[in-house]
């Protein structure tokens, strides 16, 4: 036989014999994550059960004892665990009070401030270990003066309240929640003069308005039901600004903290829509508009100030009190040095079983599928790291403090941070990303089946809801993403099943609720464990990051062109900016260029040591250019915010802005309009363009 044809036939059976014994592939692995053999909604409904059965604020035993159950179960899961505990100034409730004089003739109203049981509540024993309802970080104080309705509290409300003519200076603020972030709602009635804040739930917003049934009957927030929550505007433990509450830290006073502007100066309340319809019959004045009116059945709002009174007086304690995040890492084997985190919050106000432990619950199960994926022989590449955070509720605490504590490891090891909130608040897939990781996350959907359609995967009905999918950004504070993305500048995802539900914060966010209303069968839990455990295989497994810039390149320059209207008469200079997003998707294209290239070679070629070298340098240049859109400076007058193209706005702590320095720039400019304040917008216009050219040379992975 020729010598050509018995080296083919060797070259074959010895490509036969490898391929058979051969582990199976990471795609086969990434399958069987998804298979209903690993699914079990039954389980993540049993977590649920099991860490709603108390309320568990920061600081509180019960929320000791659920970092316990979730370091015990990932133990189980043969995930090597750990708690990571803080000393954070966190405040609790001493006292409150609220009184309304409707008029000077009538008799003061006292104002109970009291959630109430519902029939066959099965927490009625557990109900006096809810906090009485309060504001987190509120100032301690008492104030007495006319009511002024503001609406949502935003600025272009009290620019509405100027056009009318009402001062707000001296008065109370009666303002709706919705629209803002509620700190934001105070600092803004403050800036105004107000001397004290009432915040409450509209039943047109919350109580589904009209004749609506209210829970336990429907999932509307029932007419005593009160949305408490923080009114910090910071990130991390106030006393602590930029480093870690570890051990016997430095730590600010009191005064020193109020000073930094975070901390809020005037007292002040959440009410429920019942004492809130109370107040509102008592201002007279001019009517709102229509759109600040309430829906059926409501009063007609009127504006004030007064003649009503409103006596506000609230104390609160300030105390050093721990906090522990619990740590699980899967250690990777071939770059154990490159981190993939999934991270979810475990403290909640009330019982939280949509905020936050609908993500608790669904982080086990993640652990738990991963778990059976190894025993079948599956290893992560890289390493992936279980959170679950701490006093996330109070102002992202366990998260911040951990990220401070650990900047310089994520800064130089962290590939993308997936965070979880909510998992499930009801009907509808949402998601969040920084802009390289949004093909990751359609494609994702596209493997996950809808959970209330068996005919159609998620992305199916997501984009029947639009015409391309709405991935939304990462620039407000709403959640644990906020240190990794805008004090480091890590990429990260955040996803979510439903936006919004009535009973947000409030005593009724329990068991019960998310049982008849949220999610009856748990089955839109199993698809965001699905989504987010695919996501995260995919990022430790895959040889080269799944990272896209040139979709990020072009959303910056749509950006860029947006503002260029805005500015169309202001004299500003684009064109640095321009330059930079042109470089950024030139080296974007080179880089994924380079990919392919290795790519194809590797297909049929073994792996060299030198293509292992090119691997990791081309990942390394993926994952650190998100890095190079941070600058050391920070934002003006906002420095922890290191991130110059996402961030809170400045009003909204939720809002999420594209170049946020350039928007508080020109928001200021616009409002006093100075040569010298439109010269601060062109400085932070060439601020911006520098990152993106730093990015883009990251990318590139060439010295100029």
């Amino acid at each position: 036989m020729n010598t050509n044809v018995i080296s083919s036939f060797i070259a074959i059976a010895t490509s036969i014999s490898f391929l058979l014994l051969s582990p199976p592939s990471k795609s086969f692995y990434h399958s069987l994550f998804l298979s209903d053999s690993l699914s079990c909604n039954e389980s993540i409904a049993n977590h649920l059960y099991i860490l709603t059965k108390r309320p568990h604020v920061a600081g509180s035993e019960a929320n000791a004892e659920a970092a316990a159950y979730v370091l015990s179960t990932l133990t189980s899961y043969k995930v090597r665990s750990h708690i990571t505990t803080y000393e954070v100034a966190l405040t609790y409730p001493i006292s409150r009070s609220l009184t309304l004089k409707p008029t000077p003739q009538d008799s003061p109203v006292k104002f109970d401030l009291h959630q109430d049981i519902y029939d066959g509540d099965p927490h009625a024993d557990v109900a006096d270990e809810v906090l009485p309802t309060f504001h987190a970080y509120a100032k301690s104080a008492t104030v007495a003066g006319p009511v002024v309705y503001a609406n949502y509290g935003r600025v272009q409300d009290y620019a509405v309240l100027k056009q009318m003519k009402v001062n707000v200076s001296g008065n109370v603020v009666l303002a709706k929640y919705g629209k803002i972030y509620r700190g934001d709602i105070v600092e803004n009635a403050y800036a105004e003069g107000a001397i004290g804040v009432l915040i409450y739930t509209d039943r047109k917003d919350y109580g589904g308005g009209g004749d609506a049934k209210w829970f336990p009957d429907d999932k509307w927030m029932p007419s005593s039901g009160v949305q408490v929550g923080s009114v910090y505007n910071g990130a991390g433990d106030p006393t602590t600004p930029g480093w870690p509450s570890s051990g016997l830290c430095e730590r600010l006073s009191d005064d020193d903290a109020e000073k930094g502007g975070e901390v809020p100066l005037i007292p002040s309340l959440p009410i429920s829509w019942a004492d809130g319809d109370r107040i509102l019959r008592s201002i007279d004045g001019q009517v709102a508009n229509d759109d600040w009116q309430g829906g059926k059945d409501a009063p007609v709002y009127k504006v004030g100030p007064g003649p009503a009174i409103l006596n506000l007086s609230y104390t609160g304690k300030q105390v050093i009190t721990t906090i522990q995040n619990v740590i699980g890492i899967i250690e990777g084997v071939e770059e154990p040095d490159r981190y993939v985190i999934l991270g979810n919050h475990r403290d909640a106000w009330t019982f939280g079983a949509v905020d936050p432990n609908s993500g608790t619950a669904a982080l086990l199960e993640v652990a738990h599928r991963m778990w059976k994926l190894q025993e079948k022989g599956w290893k992560p590449r890289r390493t992936i790291i279980f959170c679950n955070w701490d006093a996330e509720e109070y102002g992202l605490i366990g998260s911040t403090e951990w990220v401070e504590e650990n900047r310089e490891m994520l800064a130089s090891r962290a590939v993308a941070y997936m965070n979880v909130d909510i998992a499930v608040q009801g009907l509808g897939f949402y998601a969040s990303a920084t802009p390289q990781l949004d093909e990751l996350l359609i494609k994702a959907t596209k493997q996950v089946q809808d959970p209330d359609n068996s005919s159609q995967s998620i992305y199916q009905s997501w984009i029947r809801s639009s015409e391309n999918p709405k991935i939304g950004r990462l620039g407000g504070g709403g959640s644990d993403y906020s240190a990794f993305v805008q004090h480091v500048g890590v990429p990260a995802t955040d996803i979510s099943y439903g936006e919004d539900y009535p009973v947000y914060h409030s005593m009724y966010d329990d068991f019960i609720w998310m049982k008849k209303f949220g999610d009856p069968k748990f089955h839109r839990h199993v698809a965001v464990t699905s989504i987010w455990g695919l996501v995260a295989l995919q990022l430790a497994d895959e040889e080269f990051l799944p990272f896209d810039y040139l979709s990020y390149a072009n959303e910056l320059q749509r950006s860029v062109e947006d503002l260029k209207i805005e500015l169309s008469e202001k004299g500003i200079k684009l064109f640095p900016l321009f330059n930079s997003i042109k470089e950024l998707r030139m080296a974007a294209t080179k880089i994924a260029n380079e990919i392919k290239v290795l790519q194809d070679r590797n297909v049929w070629a073994s792996v060299s040591k030198n293509d292992h070298y090119k691997v990791r340098e081309l990942n390394d240049r993926l994952m650190m250019a998100e890095r190079a859109f941070t600058d050391r400076e920070g934002l003006p007058g906002r420095t922890w915010y290191k991130h110059l193209i996402f961030a809170p706005s400045k009003h909204n702590d939720y809002g999420s802005k594209y170049f946020p320095g350039i928007d508080d720039a020109i928001e200021k400019a616009k409002s006093i309009n100075t040569t010298d304040l439109w010269l601060a917008v062109q400085h932070e216009v060439w601020r911006v363009s520098r990152v993106i050219k730093h990015a883009s040379l990251v990318l590139s992975g060439q010295l100029t």
